[in-house]
């Protein structure tokens, strides 16, 4: 049964911090570029990874059902756990897009 290298977790973690608490660097947009493309690529990704995250946890779930000794219960319950939770933040993305949507939609020009 494979462990959980709680070292290991634990430096993720504060990289993860770390990475928080930096301010994020705005991309430069070369004249003439639009951002909408950007925002439309970087929610196309999001998406995307969204999605393997959930094909993933999918996939651990099934071996530790199978009884595969390489899908131990507590990562199956992380991916799990961490597939939920970005799947929420994209319901909520979504939610918020559609709030923008219906209110440039009733302002009157």
């Amino acid at each position: 049964m494979n462990t959980i290298n709680t070292n290991q977790l634990l430096m993720q973690l504060r990289a993860a911090a770390a990475q928080a608490q930096m301010p994020a660097a705005q991309p430069v947009e070369p004249a003439g570029q639009e951002s909408g493309a950007n925002f439309s690529s970087l929610l196309t990704q999001s998406i995307g990874k969204v999605n393997e995250m959930q094909q993933s946890a999918a996939s651990m779930s099934r071996a530790f059902e199978m009884g595969d000794s390489g899908a131990s219960l507590p990562e199956v319950m992380i991916a799990r756990s961490k597939a939920g939770l970005a799947f929420e933040g994209m319901v909520q993305v979504r939610n918020k897009m559609i709030d923008a949507y219906q209110e440039i939609m009733r302002m009157q020009v």
